[in-house]
C-alpha cells in the first residue's frame, strides 16, 4: 500500500461537526500560518477564500471559525469546545485576529470570500491563503485541500515516496490482504500489529489505541449529560440524555435484548456531541464518528469473548487494528470524503470497518472480516450526502445509529458463512468510487440537493 495508512492516521481526535471542513481547514490555517514563521510579524493582512463543498456547506459546518483559529494556531487535537467558542467570539466582536499567536491583523468571517461555485480539479474541498506585508507584498500564498478524515494536501508539495519496506507486511488491496494473512498465518489485526510496532513499540500502539477507546468513551459520556437544542438553527432536540435514562431503567443489568437500544444511544451521543462541535474521535470521518464506536460498544459487552473473560484491552486492540485496515483500503482504493464520493465514502466505510472489526471479535476468519466489510460497503453504495442546512444533523445523526446496525448485521451474516463469497470487497470499493465519480455534485455535501432542499429549514 503506497503510503501505508495505520490505526493512528485513521482515528484522530479532534473537534466536531465535520472532519473534511473543520478539522482539516484548521489544519490547514494552522499550518500555513506555521509555515510564515517569522514573516507573520510582519503580516498586515491574509485574505482567505473558500471552494467547493467548504464554500457551500461551510457555515454550517464550522469552517469559517475553524480556518479563524487555525491562523491562531490552534489545532484541532488539541484545542476545546470552550476555547473555541471563546476565540469565535472575540474574533467577531474585534473583527481582528492574532496570526500564528502574535501580532493582529484584520479579519473576520465576514472578511472570507465563499465561491461555491469553483470547484478545484484536484477536489472539492478546497481553500486559498494569501499573506500580504506593509506594501502588499505576498509573503506566501497557498491553496489546501481537505482530504477526508481531516487529512490536508498542500498544493505544491511533493509527498515523499513511501519505500516498498515502509512497513514489513505491505498490501495494496482486499485480496492481497488475504494471500498475506494466509502466508503469515495470522488474521487481519495481526498484519496491523506488525505494521504498526514496526514504527513504535508495542507499548506505544497499545497505549494509543486505549487512548483512541477512552476519547470514544469520554464522547459518549458527554454526549448523555448534554441537553438541549443542538445549534444552528434546525431546532434539532438531543435524544441521547433521555434515552439513556430510560436505558438505566429499563435495563441496568445490560439484557442482550437490549442491545440494539444501546447501539442506537451511542451512535446518536456520538454525533449529537459532534454536532454541537464536541470532542471526537473521526472514525474515519467526524459525520461518521458514532458507527465505530458504537458497534465496539457491542463488541465489548455482547459478544462471546467479552462474555468468557477476554480483556476490554484486548477486544478493543483486536477491534480497532481490525477496522483501521479496512478504513485504509476504504481511503486508498477509493475515498472517505462525502464532498468527493458522497456519504458512501463516509458512512459506508465506518459501517464496512465496524462490520469487519466485529467479525474479527467473533473469532471470523480473515475471508469472513472481509465479507463482513464487502457487506456493508455494498449495500451502502450510492448513498448520497445531503445535510439539511448544511449542518451535521439531518440526517447524519440518525444515519450512524441505521449503520451501525447495519454493520452488526453484516458482521453476523458473515460469520453463518464460510468465507467465499461472490463480489470482492475489492470490487465493492471500485464501485464505489466509480458511483463517486458519477454522482452528481449536488449530492456530495454541497446542500443543493437531495433532503437538503426537500426539508423545510425552519
Amino acid at each position: 500500500m503506497s503510503g501505508y495508512v495505520g490505526v493512528f492516521d485513521l482515528f484522530t481526535i479532534g473537534v466536531g461537526p465535520s472532519s473534511s471542513h473543520t478539522v482539516g481547514p484548521m489544519r490547514a490555517a494552522a499550518d500555513f500560518a506555521a509555515r510564515l514563521g517569522p514573516r507573520a510579524a510582519h503580516a498586515t493582512g491574509v485574505d482567505v477564500e473558500l471552494f467547493g463543498s467548504l464554500a457551500a456547506t461551510g457555515a454550517g459546518h464550522g469552517t469559517l471559525t475553524a480556518v479563524l483559529l487555525g491562523l491562531e494556531g490552534c489545532r484541532p487535537d488539541a484545542v476545546l469546545r470552550d476555547e473555541v467558542e471563546r476565540r469565535a467570539a472575540r474574533i467577531a466582536d474585534e473583527r481582528r485576529l492574532r496570526l500564528a499567536g502574535g501580532g493582529e491583523i484584520p479579519l473576520c468571517a465576514d472578511d472570507i470570500v465563499l465561491s461555491p461555485r469553483t470547484v478545484k480539479p484536484r477536489h472539492a474541498n478546497a481553500v486559498r491563503f494569501r499573506a500580504t506585508g506593509p506594501d502588499g507584498a505576498v509573503l506566501d500564498e497557498a491553496v489546501y485541500y481537505s482530504t477526508g478524515g481531516g487529512s490536508i494536501e498542500r498544493e505544491g508539495d511533493v509527498a515523499p515516496a513511501a519505500p516498498a519496506d515502509a512497513v514489513p507486511l505491505p498490501f495494496r488491496s482486499a485480496a492481497e490482504l488475504l494471500e498475506l494473512c494466509a502466508a503469515e498465518r495470522t488474521d487481519v489485526a495481526g498484519i496491523a500489529w506488525r505494521n504498526e510496532t514496526s514504527r513504535r513499540t508495542a507499548e506505544e500502539v497499545q497505549d494509543g489505541i486505549l487512548r483512541i477507546r477512552d476519547a470514544m468513551d469520554d464522547c459518549v459520556r458527554s454526549g448523555v449529560a448534554a441537553d438541549g437544542v443542538l445549534p444552528g438553527g434546525l431546532r434539532v432536540r438531543r435524544r441521547a440524555p433521555d434515552w439513556h435514562d430510560r436505558l438505566l431503567r429499563e435495563d441496568p443489568r445490560r439484557d442482550v435484548a437490549y442491545a440494539q437500544e444501546w447501539v442506537n444511544l451511542v451512535a446518536l451521543a456520538v454525533n449529537e456531541e459532534n454536532a454541537a462541535g464536541g470532542r471526537i474521535v473521526t472514525a474515519p470521518t467526524n459525520g461518521a464518528a458514532g458507527i465505530v464506536p458504537a458497534v465496539l460498544h457491542y463488541a465489548r459487552t455482547y459478544t462471546p469473548a467479552a462474555a468468557s473473560g477476554v480483556s476490554d484491552g484486548e477486544i478493543t486492540r483486536v477491534f480497532l487494528l481490525t477496522a483501521a485496515v479496512i478504513g485504509a483500503l476504504c481511503k486508498t482504493r477509493a475515498s472517505i470524503s462525502g464532498a468527493e464520493v458522497g456519504c458512501q465514502g463516509e458512512v459506508g466505510s465506518a459501517s464496512a470497518m465496524a462490520a469487519a472489526a466485529l467479525a474479527a471479535v467473533l473469532g471470523g476468519t480473515p475471508a469472513q472480516v472481509e465479507n463482513a466489510a464487502e457487506i456493508a460497503m455494498e449495500h451502502s453504495l450510492g448513498l448520497t450526502c445531503d445535510p439539511v442546512g448544511g449542518l451535521v444533523q439531518i440526517p447524519c445523526i440518525e444515519r450512524n445509529a441505521v449503520a451501525a446496525g447495519k454493520a452488526i448485521n453484516a458482521a453476523r451474516m458473515a460469520m453463518w458463512g464460510d468465507g467465499s463469497h461472490r463480489v470482492s470487497l475489492d470490487e465493492v470499493l471500485e464501485t464505489m468510487r466509480q458511483t463517486g465519480r458519477d454522482m452528481s455534485s449536488k449530492y456530495k455535501e454541497t446542500a443543493r440537493g437531495g433532503l437538503a432542499v426537500n426539508v423545510v429549514e425552519c
